[in-house]
């Protein structure tokens, strides 16, 4: 993954209260990570409790705390988590072969994000934290951080133009995407393919404000 990307987001293992340094430490982080996201999918964020993600884990209170000060805690790591886990797997296509411009590109990482919405647990509630504000404590929030790296991804295999302005309009396309194909999971499990449309027509025509569309 890009070095841009990583030196601007939070790691998960920054927001806990011991960062784990041996790889028994780092799986019981994943194992406490994978219940809460588990309780996430089941009965959305504003219920999960530290009580909730030992139980799910098979490990004790203790553990938990061990690792997070509190059920925010748990939620801010997981946001991060899935910030880095979507993001990793946009970039990835975005960098494959077979795309002749940009927005056919940015419409194979549309794919892909709703096909995370659908697969990540707890991710259609959750998302990146943006839903709560669970940004970090320093620093832009999650959708701003992912958008900055998708657009300097395309940016740079598609030789797109760089300025401030371009930049802000495709974060706003972010933004509004993220929006639509939430609610696009609130009517749907699957996704109501109306609003996913919706989503996906709404991201090219912000984004065509600010950056040529290419010619087909």
């Amino acid at each position: 993954m890009p070095d841009t990307l990583t030196a601007t987001r939070d790691h998960p293992a920054t927001l806990i209260r011991n960062e784990p340094m041996q790889a028994r430490s780092t799986a019981r982080l994943a194992a406490l990570l994978d219940a809460a996201a588990a309780v996430v999918a089941e009965i959305g964020y504003e219920r999960l409790t530290t009580a909730m993600v030992a139980d799910g884990a098979g490990a004790s209170i203790g553990t938990v705390y061990r690792y997070f000060p509190d059920r925010i805690a748990v939620l801010q790591s997981l946001a991060a988590r899935n910030e880095e886990r979507v993001t990793e797997r946009v970039l990835d296509v975005i960098a494959a072969e077979g795309y002749d411009d940009w927005l056919a590109a940015l419409s194979a990482a549309f794919d892909v994000l709703v096909e995370h919405f659908r697969t990540e647990p707890g991710f259609a509630s959750l998302r990146l934290g943006d839903v709560l504000d669970l940004r970090p404590a320093e620093g832009s929030p999650r959708n701003s951080v992912m958008a900055g790296a998708i657009f300097d991804a395309l940016a740079a295999r598609f030789e797109l133009p760089g300025d401030d302005e371009s930049r802000y309009g495709f974060e706003v396309a972010i933004e509004a995407v993220d929006a639509l194909v939430a609610r696009a999971f609130a009517r749907d499990p699957d996704g109501d393919p109306d609003r996913l449309a919706a989503a996906r027509d709404a991201a090219a025509a912000i984004i065509g404000t600010y950056l040529p569309l290419p010619k087909r």
